[in-house]
């Protein structure tokens, strides 16, 4: 169970740092062209809050497990995530787009937490 928690716990931190890194880099404006509508709603510093805290969970999945220092963090991270991804469902839901997206990495982040509890 331990490699499905790393590759799991890896491929959800690729995405979400890919996802927060592009919040934090580009200007909201340019967001919403390219295809995420719904940053045309929130202000400059929520998008960015949200982008810092995709890239804070990102580290925070893998980096305690790394290191050997509070592994219990990596769980925690993953639940997190799973917070974001939730408030994601809903904009996009009362947009009516897609959820599908957000959905999908929201339960994948809470089984990256229940598997990483059961390790801890």
């Amino acid at each position: 169970m331990n490699v499905v928690s790393w590759v799991l716990d890896a491929v959800l931190a690729l995405a979400f740092l890919a996802a927060g890194v592009m919040k934090l880099a580009q200007p909201r404006a340019a967001l919403a062209e390219k295809g995420m509508g719904w940053a045309a709603d929130f202000s400059d510093g929520a998008v960015k809050g949200i982008g810092a805290l995709e890239v804070v969970g990102a580290l925070g999945l893998v980096l305690p497990k790394l290191l050997g220092i509070a592994p219990v963090l990596s769980p925690l991270a993953a639940l997190g995530l799973a917070a974001v991804m939730v408030g994601a469902v809903v904009v996009h839901v009362r947009r009516k787009e897609s959820p599908a997206a957000p959905a999908v990495l929201g339960v994948l982040s809470l089984v990256a937490a229940i598997i990483g509890f059961g390790q801890v």
